[in-house]
């Protein structure tokens, strides 16, 4: 086991790298030059000449790439051009933003979703069954921005329950700052907890046609007890994945919800870098992106691999 868990995380490393050439590559075929995006109208051949040369740009894009990535293993992500800050600076608020609404939407997603999808499975085939699965597909045929949307006109705009626009402010408290990301969460909620649900009643149905299950059922046990005592810890390892998808989705995956409630996270900061040719900027999102999304999988296939019984006792 422990030669599979090392051999996970090594190849958890090669994908952050090759992650990083990918976002930098990126950047480098945009349409356009960054000198000429700096300078805009007051562009000349001297100015544009110059201020390739202050950027860097007059170096292989190998060389360059090798120094920004080295300089990021050391947490200097490099300086904005839209505001000559840190990249580091303006990334801290905005990140801790963005892990409150994500931790905030997995606190009620996941032992919703677990839940949803135990009761699915004890109750099989019954109208409950088929009730949640008939509404967990609808939320899932559905784009976050339209449920988003559609909260914002019932529960924001008709019936005034909640506030439409995220605004939180590093003063704000704990307590309104739950208000202000309660539909944002709901969106989000509302878009991952379908997937989680569904994987959790395939899984644990899966496990039930196995034989202890069967000797379970011949002692006497009752459905109830079954399916949570020895059915689901048996079915930990594909609901751990897509738990972790959907997690390191909530972090990453949260562009367009946050710009549809103005949500100061790492997304909208993306969106804001982008309009404005920040490209350090874009490089410094991108890279946090890949990493938590790797990380949350790396971190799932290990999970997977612990919770497997025949890896921990080996014969």
């Amino acid at each position: 086991m422990l030669r599979l868990v090392i051999q996970r995380l090594g190849f958890g490393a090669m994908t952050i790298l090759a992650a990083s050439v990918l976002i930098f590559a990126g950047t480098e075929i945009l349409p356009g030059d960054l000198a000429s995006a700096i300078l805009q109208n007051t562009a000349t051949p001297e100015n544009l000449a110059e201020m390739r040369l202050q950027l860097g740009l007059d170096r292989p894009a190998v060389v360059r790439y090798v120094e920004w990535i080295a300089r990021a293993a050391q947490g200097d992500l490099g300086v904005s051009l839209s505001n000559q800050r840190p990249v580091a600076d303006e990334l801290a608020p905005r990140l801790r933003n963005s892990f409150f609404l994500a931790g905030f939407s997995a606190l009620v997603a996941v032992p919703l979703a677990v839940f949803l999808g135990l009761m699915a499975a004890i109750y099989q085939n019954s109208f409950y069954d088929r009730a949640v699965n008939f509404f967990t597909l609808m939320t899932i045929s559905i784009p976050e921005y339209l449920v988003g949307y559609l909260l914002v006109k019932y529960l924001s705009v008709r019936w005034q329950i909640f506030p439409s626009l995220a605004n939180v402010m590093p003063e704000t408290t704990f307590v309104d700052r739950i208000d202000l990301t309660f539909l944002p969460m709901l969106t989000l909620v509302l878009v991952v907890v379908a997937h989680m649900m569904r994987m959790t009643r395939a899984s644990v149905l899966n496990i039930m046609a196995s034989p202890y299950i069967e000797m379970a059922f011949l002692k006497g046990l009752t459905k109830t007890r079954v399916v949570v005592r020895h059915a689901f810890p048996n079915a930990l390892a594909p609901i751990i994945a897509v738990i972790a998808l959907n997690l390191a989705y909530l972090v990453v995956g949260v562009v367009v919800v946050e710009s549809v409630f103005v949500y100061p996270g790492l997304g909208q900061l993306l969106v804001d870098a982008v309009s404005k040719h920040d490209v350090p900027l874009v490089q410094a999102c991108g890279l946090i992106f890949s990493c938590v999304f790797i990380l949350l999988n790396l971190t799932a296939d290990v999970l997977g691999i612990i919770s497997n019984p025949r890896l921990r006792r080996p014969r």
